[in-house]
């Protein structure tokens, strides 16, 4: 404790909600995140110039197999912000894809401001699919965004692996909005609710989070609704993929930017942050689940949400009951749901599961969502200096997990972050089924989801399991009578057969 201890001491947002014709290019947006995070702390302009680590969350379009020429941005974007705060850090990065990604950005930075490498760095992130989309629609140009194109590329950060393989990429796995009502359905099976009931649950259960974002002022839809409103299907909450309407749906088309700033306790007292500013990283981890989804265990857990919400808890040496604020990574409701049983927590836990409304309703920006968490967070701990916050983040299909709890309070013990391979080991050695990408004959659903079009649904999606017990991903045939089936009553377990489809890529299930 000789002043090296990481402490967050600036934190902030910002939402656009104008004309897409003039809204901030991708720069911008962070550059005006990372002033409000400076003002915040009260170390404006110069401040920010003198960051020496500059860490930026990856934009979802330069995720793997987007069209990069169709929206202009920095080809690197830390170093055009740098430029244009006037800083020129030691060690610059961007990172590769992931919802993980701003709570993991923050565990390391605070990790190397602990190991004396790093004195003052800022984290920050941003989301532009919003006015992007809506500049594409209506014709309008993007000259106003052509920003440093031909830099070299940045130094990278995270796990650059694609969230699915090619087989399951096939199959369309490769959408969240595809995937995650895969573990849904898998979760309300194992429960054994119907449908109907498990569809009142998700209502009540991210109901609260819409109460939450109406009081949030840089939420995207600040707009309280009932649980009857966010599962009723209508031509306003049509059903994307089952079980999931519209309103249940994180919303990636936004427009916000949020932004940290950490430093030593040292350089925070030479930069004159008041002490009531201050809020500390107590405990933090990361680590992810078996890589790609066909390889889990099974669809209703995630041994990296519970392992990464243990080891945190442990770091900071407090327990589950001394937590006073909670954020839990809400991109569907089954990322909450499981989210909540790993850690022990009730779904209707009087503390609430949201602290920003979440990424349905706060707004889901991206790489970013758990950048605004942390930033709300701190702001409640601030105005509560005893109390403990948990912030949660999830990158591709339940997959990378990070994890972080802060506090006003200071720590009494040095940060020492855990390396995470020491939790990957334990779950890279999870047993799990083997995966068949040629399956034929007698097998049984073990999950499945029926994606829609505005037109109506037009494509089921199994795994499934066949005779040898091995897994397989299928797409079922796609005559309205089979997809309206699928969606009337519970469906895992149904038997069938399966083969290879006449494409010769894909697998077919028909179901018995």
């Amino acid at each position: 404790m000789d002043g090296r201890t990481p402490v967050l001491i600036g934190a902030g947002q910002f939402t656009y909600r104008g004309d897409p014709s003039t809204s901030p290019s991708p720069v911008s947006l962070l550059k005006i995140a990372a002033e409000r995070a400076a003002a915040d702390a009260g170390v404006g302009a110069a401040g920010l110039a003198a960051v020496d680590a500059l860490a930026v969350a990856g934009f979802t379009i330069d995720a793997p197999g987007s069209n990069r020429g169709m929206i202009p941005h920095s080809s690197n974007p830390p170093a055009s912000l740098a430029t244009q705060i006037g800083a020129a850090p030691d060690w610059a990065v961007y990172s590769h894809m992931g919802g993980n990604t701003p709570q993991q950005l923050v565990n390391v930075l605070a990790e190397r401001i602990a190991k004396g490498e790093t004195d003052l760095a800022l984290a920050v992130g941003c989301e532009f699919l919003g006015s992007a989309m809506k500049r594409l629609t209506k014709g309008l140009g993007f000259e106003d965004w052509r920003e440093d194109a031909d830099l070299p590329p940045p130094e990278r950060i995270g796990d650059p692996r694609n969230g699915v393989s090619a087989y399951e990429a096939r199959h369309g796995l490769g959408r969240p909005i595809n995937c995650y009502p895969l573990f849904e359905n898998a979760l309300r099976a194992r429960d054994g609710r119907s449908v109907t009931d498990h569809q009142a649950r998700l209502g009540r259960l991210f109901a609260p989070f819409t109460k939450v974002a109406a009081h949030n002022p840089e939420a995207w839809f600040p707009i309280e609704r009932t649980a009857e409103e966010l599962v009723a299907v209508s031509d306003r909450n049509r059903m994307i993929g089952f079980p999931y309407p519209k309103l249940l749906n994180a919303i990636m088309e936004v427009d916000q930017s949020a932004g940290v700033i950490l430093a030593s306790e040292a350089k925070a007292r030479e930069l004159g942050v008041p002490e009531d500013k201050w809020v500390y990283l107590h405990g933090c981890a990361d680590a992810a689940d078996l890589w790609f989804p066909l390889d889990r265990q099974n669809f209703h857990s995630s041994p990296a949400m519970r392992l990464t919400g243990q080891r945190a808890l442990e770091m900071a040496g407090v327990r589950l009951d001394d937590i006073g604020f909670i954020d839990l990574y809400s991109c569907f409701p089954v990322a909450v749901e499981i989210g909540a049983e790993e850690l022990g927590l009730a779904l209707d836990d009087p503390r609430g599961l949201t602290v920003t409304g979440g990424l349905p309703y706060a707004g889901g920006p991206g790489n970013n969502y758990a950048m605004h968490s942390i930033a709300v967070m701190a702001g409640k701990l601030r105005a509560a200096p005893e109390a403990y916050g948990l912030v949660t983040a999830n990158g591709w299909y339940l997959t990378k997990q990070s994890t972080g709890i802060y506090s006003a309070r200071r720590p009494q013990r040095p940060f020492e972050r855990q390396h995470p391979t020491v939790l990957q080991a334990e779950i890279d050695i999870l047993p799990h089924p083997d995966v068949t990408e040629t399956p034929q004959g007698s097998a049984t659903i073990e999950t499945y989801t029926v994606v829609h079009r505005r037109e109506g649904p037009f494509m089921g999606i199994v795994i499934g399991r066949d005779a040898a017990g091995r897994r397989f991903a299928a797409h079922t045939p796609n005559d309205p009578e089979t997809l309206a089936g699928l969606e009337q009553g519970e469906q895992v377990g149904r038997p069938g057969q399966v083969r290879t489809g006449v494409d010769g890529q894909t697998n077919l299930f028909i179901p018995d």
